[in-house]
């Protein structure tokens, strides 16, 4: 019975990792597009940084980005 039950979460939480991690990306996408060409104007006209990154490019910053994370909050004090 036990096994059963695991069989049935498991596509229901495989299907909310796929969401959440397309959700990330988009959410880093429209993040890039939003900030980057206001904060640097004159290097995207020169075509130092992309106005626009790829869905490759955007998980590659959220990995960046989680790692980041994880780094702070081991670092964290925990009194």
């Amino acid at each position: 019975m036990k096994k059963n039950w695991l069989m049935a979460i498991f596509p229901g939480a495989l299907a909310l990792m796929v969401v959440s991690l397309v959700v990330a990306l988009f959410i880093v996408k429209l993040l890039w597009a939003w900030t980057i060409p206001d904060l640097f104007p004159g290097a995207v006209e020169q075509g130092l940084i992309a106005r626009s990154i790829s869905w490759l490019t955007s998980l590659k910053v959220a990995i960046l980005v989680a790692v980041f994370a994880g780094i702070a909050g081991v670092r964290k004090d925990r009194d």
